[in-house]
């Protein structure tokens, strides 16, 4: 066998060359992310807390532009202003004199209004008010419902009225008496009760039998006599009197009084004081 060449024998590797197919694989290049450099575990664990927490900022993000606009479109932005203030409810009052008192800041973002500080200044300056609500109508009203006082007994001072409500609020004072509402008289002087009730107190029980008055016959009471605790007398048109007796079980006087009205209407002289056992006469 012949032996290996001289150009064999001057270059050995050639025979290693010839054992692989293909040329030879060019060295692994480290890995890179977007040509930025290598890429270690700190950067990987970033990326990962980023994509777990991207939502949840973005949630806040989102939050925070939304309060802020909202408060913006509250309080700063003309869109929600108070422009229009409507009043309802008023009878003896007339809805400018309402308005007059309210003082409702026209311009004023309708949001920061203090409808509690309207009402209180509708009720200081109107008396006759009794309670009012105020509430707001967006997105640029304010709307006034009011309940006046209704007088249920008069005082008469000099040539003047004073209405009385039922729970006794002097409230305004009349040039004219109002149609259907009874006349008080005191004539309690003489009465030994009147050194236990003051005319006050007889004034509060006086109230109290005018309220507890049907409607039908209130409005024809023309006076409330009040000669001491127990003994209250109604005069009533047409010349009838009505023997009413001390201010307890009210309702069931006024009851009483309405079946005698309508079984003798010709009757001038009724009694209710006791009002299981009503009395009637004359005719």
């Amino acid at each position: 066998m012949a032996g290996a060449t001289t150009a064999q024998r001057g270059n050995p590797g050639s025979a290693r060359k010839g054992e692989g197919s293909g040329s030879p694989k060019p060295p692994k290049q480290p890995r890179s992310s977007g040509g930025s450099g290598p890429q270690g575990p700190g950067v990987q664990r970033l990326v990962r807390r980023l994509r777990h927490r991207g939502p949840v900022l973005l949630a806040l993000l989102a939050a925070v532009l939304l309060t802020g606009g909202g408060s913006w479109v509250l309080y700063g932005s003309s869109w929600l202003r108070v422009e229009k203030v409507t009043t309802s409810g008023t009878q003896v009052l007339t809805p400018e004199q309402v308005l007059a008192a309210a003082a409702v800041p026209v311009g004023a973002p309708l949001v920061g209004v203090d409808t509690d500080e309207i009402a209180g200044r509708v009720r200081s300056r109107l008396p006759r008010v009794d309670s009012v609500d105020v509430v707001r109508a967006w997105p640029h009203g304010i709307g006034l419902k009011v309940t006046e006082r209704k007088p249920v007994l008069l005082i008469k001072k000099d040539a003047k009225f004073v209405e009385v409500d039922a729970s006794g609020v002097r409230f305004d004072t009349a040039a004219k008496a109002p149609a259907g509402v009874p006349v008080l008289e005191l004539s309690a002087a003489q009465s030994p009760s009147g050194r236990r009730f003051d005319e006050e107190r007889l004034l509060h029980e006086a109230v109290g039998v005018a309220g507890d008055l049907p409607e039908a016959v209130a409005k024809e009471t023309v006076q409330v006599r009040v000669g001491s605790y127990d003994s209250v007398v109604l005069e009533l048109t047409r010349g009838r009197t009505v023997v009413w007796g001390s201010g307890e079980q009210g309702e069931a006087k006024g009851r009483a009084l309405t079946a005698l009205l309508k079984a003798a209407p010709k009757a001038d002289h009724f009694d209710v004081s006791v009002p299981t056992a009503p009395a009637v006469s004359g005719s």
